[in-house]
């Protein structure tokens, strides 16, 4: 790789990618912060690198010239992990109970758990006055408690990391899902304040959030954001 360009905006998905990228590449990255409050997701520009029109959105430039757009970040997080195993953030690709663990929870947090979290967000904050339901709310609300909740702290009583007592890169997933939780009120009790502490002792966690005080969660009332939001 030639060239990383993250397309971030502080507290979101891109700053699990961007924590992963200054666990493996280091500084050598640039990050173009992107005003979605402001709507800038939606310009000419940046649906041409995604039409979803969300962040993450990392843009590689290999050794040659080619250039690709990966818009995924639970994809991202798992590309860098097996792209740089000599950091051993991920047991080596093959057919391994380890993998296998590794392979669920990084995806768990970033579908299941993700999801829910998404919904939530959406209908506290960002949909217009008028389509938010406070039952959706409430539903997974529910089943994030329920669900949620339990299998990630059963793992974390029985080790320091979600798959085990050795970081890896599905803590760069869990570790943002637990935050962007908490601040909907849950991931409360302190096995995940004691994780959270644990994980944000690495230097690259605090590369990644250093910008998070920059986040607000509901968009500010001339956002253009109303308008175009579809969820």
């Amino acid at each position: 790789m030639e060239q990383v360009t993250l397309y971030h905006c502080p507290a979101t998905r891109s700053a699990r990618v961007l924590w992963m990228l200054h666990e493996t590449v280091g500084d050598a990255v640039q990050v173009k912060t992107i005003d979605l409050y402001g709507g800038a997701q939606y310009s000419s520009e940046f649906l041409a690198l995604n039409l979803n029109h969300g962040v993450p959105v990392l843009e590689i430039v290999w050794n040659g010239g080619t250039r690709q757009v990966l818009i995924e970040s639970a994809a991202i997080v798992a590309f860098l992990a097996d792209a740089f195993p000599e950091k051993a953030l991920a047991p080596p690709a093959g057919g391994s109970a380890e993998r296998a663990d590794y392979l669920q929870m990084l995806h768990f947090s970033s579908t299941w758990a993700d999801m829910m979290l998404w919904q939530i967000r959406a209908h506290v904050d960002l949909l217009p006055e008028a389509q938010r339901d406070p039952r959706t709310v409430a539903r997974y609300r529910r089943k994030f408690v329920d669900e949620v909740e339990p299998q990630i702290a059963k793992r974390l009583e029985a080790h320091s990391h979600i798959c085990g007592d050795r970081f890896s890169a599905a803590d760069c997933v869990v570790g943002h899902v637990v935050i962007w939780a908490r601040g909907y009120g849950l991931c409360q009790d302190g096995i995940f304040r004691r994780y959270l502490s644990v994980v944000s002792k690495r230097p690259a966690f605090a590369k990644a959030f250093a910008d998070a005080r920059q986040f607000s969660p509901e968009p500010p009332p001339d956002s253009p954001l109303a308008a175009r939001f579809n969820g």
